[in-house]
């Protein structure tokens, strides 16, 4: 009887069979949770952005008042002020852009974030650490992590730029014919520029084209990596803190991991992340909101010293900040942070809680 050639061993074709298979079901294991942290992302993103949306308003219209003249006292009067002149819907002027924004960035941030740990893992672990026969891999430093978080930052600025660039010109376009002084006999309020998004973007288009979605990316770049790193590194951090405060706890053999931390907990590592995120990166944040905000207010201010033009030349990311920085010093790339560090606390922890208990209800 003739008998067919193989170049491998009976024995290594079981094995590489075998190993082609292990290799499919990691494949589609990973494929399966990038689709739950896409689903779970969202839904959490969603839940915090309707709690610091109207925070959000009163920051940028703080952000972005005219240096030589504010307008606002503080937060407080930002928020009296836009009540009485809007109504308390006021706050939450321009909503819907973000609001898919928040679906999309926190999808994004998530799936990002453990897709760059599987990556940093396989490119740091020994053979022995990617072996671990089905069991949990081992957890990654928190350098390592923040670095993950820094990647996935990277890719949800791509995505958050022409978002907030629409949600910053609705949030100010009904004050800004505040932001110039105004003669006496100026009249009425001047109508607001768009009707709502589609608006916004229709008129961004025509005048700028695809590339005018994209203005203020450097900041929001800076941002967003920055502030990935900080976020999740520092949400990582306090869990590990709280599970060791757990563990002294713990009767004597037992052993304390993150999954058998509560919601009080995630809620307290989710606010501190937050608040560390948003105070750390905020000139970046403050930088950005000027740059995409400006042919908004300067639309309501009349040509003067040469601009009878009307054409406003659009400042860069370092030309924004020393305008800032030469008028009102350190404390102008700070303004409005206040009222967003303390927005962020609330927002970040029901992120974080919503993911974690979603994960652990369908994992």
């Amino acid at each position: 009887m003739a008998h067919s050639y193989s170049p491998f061993p009976e024995g290594k074709l079981t094995d590489l069979a075998t190993s082609a298979q292990e290799t499919k079901v990691v494949i589609s294991e990973k494929n399966e949770q990038s689709l739950k942290d896409l689903a779970f992302g969202s839904m959490a993103g969603v839940a915090g952005k309707f709690v610091e949306f109207p925070f959000d308003t009163i920051k940028v219209r703080l952000q972005t008042q005219p240096l030589d003249h504010p307008i606002f006292k503080g937060p407080f009067d930002c928020f009296r002020q836009t009540v009485r002149n809007e109504g308390f819907l006021g706050l939450y002027n321009g909503l819907s852009s973000p609001l898919v924004g928040a679906m999309l960035e926190n999808a994004v941030l998530f799936v990002g974030y453990r897709r760059a740990q599987d990556m940093l893992r396989e490119l740091v672990a020994t053979p022995d650490d990617l072996n671990t026969n089905g069991a949990e891999p081992a957890p990654l430093s928190i350098p390592m992590l923040c670095l993950s978080g820094a990647i996935s930052g990277v890719f949800a600025s791509v995505v958050l730029t022409p978002v907030e660039l629409v949600k910053c010109k609705l949030q100010v376009q009904q004050i800004g014919h505040l932001y110039t002084k105004k003669p006496a006999n100026s009249g009425s309020a001047p109508r607001a520029l768009h009707s709502g998004p589609l608006s916004v973007i229709k008129h961004i288009y025509t005048q700028n084209g695809v590339r005018g979605f994209y203005r203020g990316h450097l900041p929001t770049f800076l941002r967003e990596t920055g502030g990935g790193a900080a976020w999740f590194g520092s949400y990582e951090a306090i869990c590990r803190l709280l599970v060791q405060h757990e563990q002294s706890k713990a009767p004597k053999g037992v052993t304390v991991t993150q999954k058998d931390l509560q919601a009080p907990h995630f809620m307290l590592a989710g606010a501190i992340a937050g608040m560390a995120y948003n105070f750390i990166l905020f000139p970046a944040d403050c930088i950005k909101s000027h740059m995409q905000t400006e042919d908004v207010l300067r639309s309501h201010q009349r040509p003067a010293h040469g601009a009878a033009s009307g054409v406003v030349v659009k400042q860069g990311f370092l030309a924004t900040g020393k305008e800032i920085f030469r008028s009102e010093g350190i404390r102008g790339l700070y303004r409005g942070c206040g009222i967003t560090v303390a927005r962020s606390a609330p927002s970040s922890a029901i992120i974080f809680l919503t993911y974690e208990l979603l994960s652990r209800r369908f994992s």
